[in-house]
């Protein structure tokens, strides 16, 4: 992990509030200021990251048996998923996990990266802890929709991130608002700037906001995440929440390690 100059955590402690889906195209958009980009899977039990870039294969070794991760999209990316067959129940104790991920982190050869994107599991269980510990982690950033039953979980994560000492570099809102392709009118189906006002009590960062449409969701099937379909909407909302956080990063950092973007 020497070669790595920033490595940040995107978590919730929230299922299902499409983390993975923001892993994923944060990390392209990301790649596409120019700076060398890694994606983790660290989600042992349901890896997705796999699906959604469109490669279900086992990688292969290095000379010195390390894994070389899959380029695609501009990113090089691993995931537990592309280890174990695609319909395999994941059945180990949380000190298995723990091994196998601590096992993933030092076999896979990564190269010179700008920055790595570790997708966490929901909850605030070992992996957070064991990652939060035992790397030198630049710092999180948490997801959530809008909803007050997100953030109870997403509270919880947020507390466990300050407890471990990672600083919270923003909090990004997802499935803002719906609208269809033929109609430009927000539906709030999940409430109204929940998060927004979360970031503003909690005096954490906001980071941008995505909204709830079919192309993200398509695409994502597809294995082409929006995020590299540059003209979209979607993507320019990906590109300007991926500045945010590189801003916030050579806020952070000292000036031999600031990452530079187009």
């Amino acid at each position: 992990m020497k070669n790595i100059k920033n490595i940040i955590l995107v978590g919730s402690g929230k299922g299902g509030v499409g983390k993975s889906t923001i892993a994923v195209n944060l990390s392209v958009a990301l790649a596409q200021e120019k700076l060398n980009v890694g994606l983790l899977d660290a989600d042992i039990y349901g890896p997705s990251i796999p699906k959604m870039l469109g490669i279900m294969t086992k990688p292969k070794a290095s000379d010195n048996k390390k894994i070389l991760p899959f380029e695609k999209f501009k990113i090089k990316f691993m995931s537990i998923g592309n280890l174990i067959p695609q319909d395999k129940a994941v059945v180990w104790r949380a000190p298995m996990v723990v091994r196998a991920l601590n096992q993933l982190l030092q076999d896979i050869e990564w190269g010179e990266l700008d920055i790595l994107i570790i997708d966490l599991p929901p909850g605030t269980g070992d992996i957070q802890l064991s990652l939060s510990q035992n790397l030198n982690i630049t710092g999180s950033v948490i997801v959530s929709t809008p909803q007050e039953i997100a953030l109870v979980d997403v509270r919880r994560a947020i507390n466990m991130f300050k407890k471990v000492n990672v600083d919270i570099i923003g909090i990004i809102q997802n499935m803002s608002y719906f609208h269809s392709d033929e109609d430009e009118k927000k539906i709030y189906l999940f409430g109204k700037d929940g998060v927004k006002k979360e970031s503003e009590k909690l005096n954490i960062n906001f980071l941008g906001e995505i909204p709830l449409i079919e192309e993200i969701g398509r695409n994502s099937d597809q294995g082409i995440p929006i995020a590299s379909l540059l003209k979209t909407k979607s993507s320019k909302k990906f590109t300007a929440i991926a500045r945010n956080i590189i801003s916030k990063i050579n806020n952070k950092n000292d000036q031999n390690v600031k990452i530079e973007f187009e």
